[in-house]
């Protein structure tokens, strides 16, 4: 596989002080205190603690509340995307390339379209070829190995699961790709303890055909890398 990343802009070590909320995180950034926008609405709760090693890059964009964006978390097996945008790029990239053999022979991919079962974020098309329409969903979280998605409950997350499942049974292709933002899973299940509404789906989703992906990064200062797809688990009592 061709390597597929996403580079990083120059990156500044600093320590989390606080989240006051889902997208605002107080950063100790040397001997000044800034405020740093978190780009992933998900809890992250066992990465963003207080005193967590964070590295935020600083914002283009002018006039801007905050100054930086947080970007990485030093985590317990290593460094960590908290970067919800980046799963859509590696994608995005990985399509364009061919760089899956399972989505290769498409010859057009199209962002974001509009079909009448809902919105997805790619669809791919190919002479004789069915539809296939793709949704990704970006993964932080990780327990013994396994890659767990997702880490809030998510009723949007459930309906796209099942809104691809209808795409499937009318005669479409349809995916589901995870994208692990970090390099410690060996493999990716649904979280069923926290969200069995969204497992279920993931299980429905499966038995009407759409194929379900996960794959894992290496994550530096760097960039964030697709490393390999690990297998995804499903069962109906999770």
């Amino acid at each position: 596989m061709p390597e597929i990343a996403e580079p990083l802009p120059p990156l500044q070590r600093g320590r989390l002080v606080a989240r006051p909320n889902r997208f605002l995180a107080r950063v100790e950034l040397g001997d000044a205190a800034v405020e740093a926008h978190v780009p992933d609405p998900g809890r992250l709760e066992e990465l963003l603690l207080p005193g967590a090693a964070v590295y935020v890059a600083a914002a283009g964009a002018p006039g801007r509340r905050t100054a930086y964006d947080l970007r990485l978390v030093e985590g317990p097996a290593g460094l960590v995307s908290v970067d919800s945008r980046v799963p859509n790029r590696l994608v995005a990239r990985a399509l364009a390339a061919g760089a899956w053999p399972a989505f290769a022979a498409y010859s057009s991919v199209k962002a974001e379209p509009r079909s009448r079962h809902g919105r997805f974020d790619f669809l791919l098309r190919g002479a004789g070829l069915p539809d296939c329409f793709i949704e990704v969903k970006g993964c932080t979280l990780v327990k013994e190995g396994t890659a767990l998605f997702p880490d809030a409950p998510t009723a949007r997350g459930a309906r796209h699961l099942r809104d691809l499942a209808a795409l499937a049974l009318s005669g479409s292709r349809a995916a589901a790709l995870f994208i692990v933002q970090r390099a410690d899973a060996r493999c990716f299940r649904p979280h069923a303890r926290l969200d069995p509404e969204f497992a279920a789906a993931c299980w429905e989703a499966s038995t009407a055909g759409v194929e379900l992906r996960a794959f894992r990064c290496s994550v530096t200062r760097a960039a964030i890398t697709l490393i390999e797809e690990i297998p995804v688990v499903l069962g109906r009592a999770q």
